[in-house]
């Protein structure tokens, strides 16, 4: 399909998924977008915020870097998106074989290993004008959420951007103003503290301690840390006099008393899950799904769906979805927004854990979900990490599964939603590497499901250790 003829919809619930998302950002259903998977956005939201003490560069990895590609599959025929490397042909053929039509591919001048795309797409003279030229024809860039390295690339390539501002974008993204606009809403929140400074910090572990001695378990997060990065839990007074300590060490090297952490308790939990709506330009509010979360170590692994809430979970899912929407729109937000909550053991449901006001993993699923996939069947997206001895081609992939390979017509298999973090280990590396495979899962039921995942894990074996 293709970009449609421009309408206004009595409601971004009339439009599928990328329809309403183009509405929603820009006031008309026919503008062309040119989609931008900067996937690490957090990143550069993080720089010069006072998180915890952390050692490390912060570059992403050459296998986020390559995470570029899930935007292809969110975009429609008429739209474009900026990619690091050609994807390989054998899988467009393959997405085109499933009646997906796809976005024209604008490549940046170099694919380097660690560098983000937005990086890359700024010091890509070519593509800079071509991107220009699509500026002038009304296409606007979506990025995967907005930073000041996005507006830089916008304002080069003279490119509009689909999005609020950077500012905006970095304020709603903050736990602490997640946390704090859970407290107006009254929504249901987990016990916890917002610090701004390492005298609120210091109150916070003293109130903090007490939950320890308890026998619970406490966690700080920075407020723009992310897929468990800038997390330390706590489940004894040590961790917390450490961190204590650490915080105070840079705060007397540096004069800057600033921090920027939440003090949650850790909640007894039963389901991740991550809900999804869209806020349009004039404040309407589309809930578009809700799918338990998958996570290892507070790191995201994937989604399974449809969701197993109860008729009371999902009404309260979705009229915080309703609440939320409306108070980011009051505060100059409107794109794709994700939200992070958890059942409990006990049956009750936090619905705001974390706001991701940007694209998630899961926007790049919906696409897919609403063009290619049964509406009954259960459904795994998942990531399988494996070190590779050497590049994969699509083609040994689809060989490999043989057929467990998703087509339509079956209606269940292995459907890859991106290729190219496969092999992104070796752009600039000839020995073994590490590689991501990312499959959504599809089965006409859970005991289907599981059967496919083991089968598909041991498929994916004979390319090399599963991580």
């Amino acid at each position: 399909m293709s970009i449609e003829e421009a309408h206004v919809p009595d409601d971004l619930s009339s439009l599928d998924f990328t329809g309403g998302l183009r509405f929603a950002c820009t006031g008309d259903t026919a503008t062309p977008l040119v989609l931008l998977g900067n996937i690490e956005v957090e990143r550069e939201w993080a720089r010069g915020e006072p998180g915890l003490p952390a050692v490390g560069d912060g570059a992403p990895s050459a296998v986020v870097a390559r995470m570029d590609e899930l935007a292809l599959v969110l975009g429609e025929a008429g739209d474009h998106v900026v990619l690091k490397s050609a994807p390989d042909r054998g899988y467009l053929d393959y997405l085109r074989s499933l009646g997906l039509g796809l976005p024209g591919i604008e490549l940046t001048d170099r694919c380097r290993a660690r560098v983000p795309v937005t990086d890359e797409a700024r010091e890509s003279p070519g593509l800079l004008r071509r991107l220009a030229g699509l500026g002038r024809a009304g296409a606007r860039l979506l990025p995967h959420g907005v930073s000041r390295a996005e507006e830089a690339l916008a304002a080069a390539a003279h490119l509009p951007v689909a999005l609020p501002a950077a500012d905006v974008a970095k304020r709603v993204n903050s736990k602490i103003y997640g946390r704090r606009l859970a407290a107006r809403l009254g929504v249901p929140l987990a016990q916890g503290w917002e610090c701004e400074s390492v005298g609120e910090f210091e109150s916070a572990v003293d109130r903090a301690a007490e939950v320890l001695a308890a026998g619970g378990t406490v966690g700080v997060k920075d407020a723009y840390g992310v897929s468990g990065k800038g997390i330390a839990v706590a489940d004894r007074p040590r961790r917390l006099e450490q961190l204590i300590r650490m915080v105070r060490r840079r705060a007397e090297r540096t004069g800057d008393h600033r921090l920027a952490v939440v003090v949650e308790v850790w909640a007894d939990k039963a389901v991740d899950l991550n809900y999804h709506f869209t806020v349009a330009r004039d404040g309407s509010v589309r809930f578009d799904f809700v799918k338990e979360a998958l996570t290892a170590g507070g790191v995201h692994q994937g989604h399974r769906y449809p969701a197993r809430l109860t008729p009371a979970h999902r009404d309260l899912v979705e009229d915080t979805a309703q609440q939320v929407g409306k108070s980011l729109a009051a505060d100059g937000y409107f794109g794709p927004v994700g939200v992070d909550a958890i059942v409990c053991r006990d049956g009750s449901l936090l619905p705001l854990l974390e706001i991701n006001a940007r694209n998630n993993m899961s926007s790049y699923q919906a696409r897919l979900q609403e063009r290619c996939i049964p509406a009954d069947a259960v459904v795994t997206a998942r990531q399988f990490d494996v070190l590779l001895p050497g590049p994969v081609a699509f083609a040994r992939l689809a060989e490999v599964l043989g057929e467990l390979l998703y087509r339509p017509e079956a209606g269940h298999g292995a459907l890859p939603n991106s290729f190219a973090t496969v092999n992104a280990g070796f752009v600039d590396a000839s020995g073994p590497a590490d590689g991501r495979f990312y499959l959504m899962l599809i089965a006409p039921g859970q005991e289907r499901s599981d059967a496919l995942a083991a089968e598909v894990t041991a498929r994916l074996a004979e390319f090399g250790e599963l991580r």
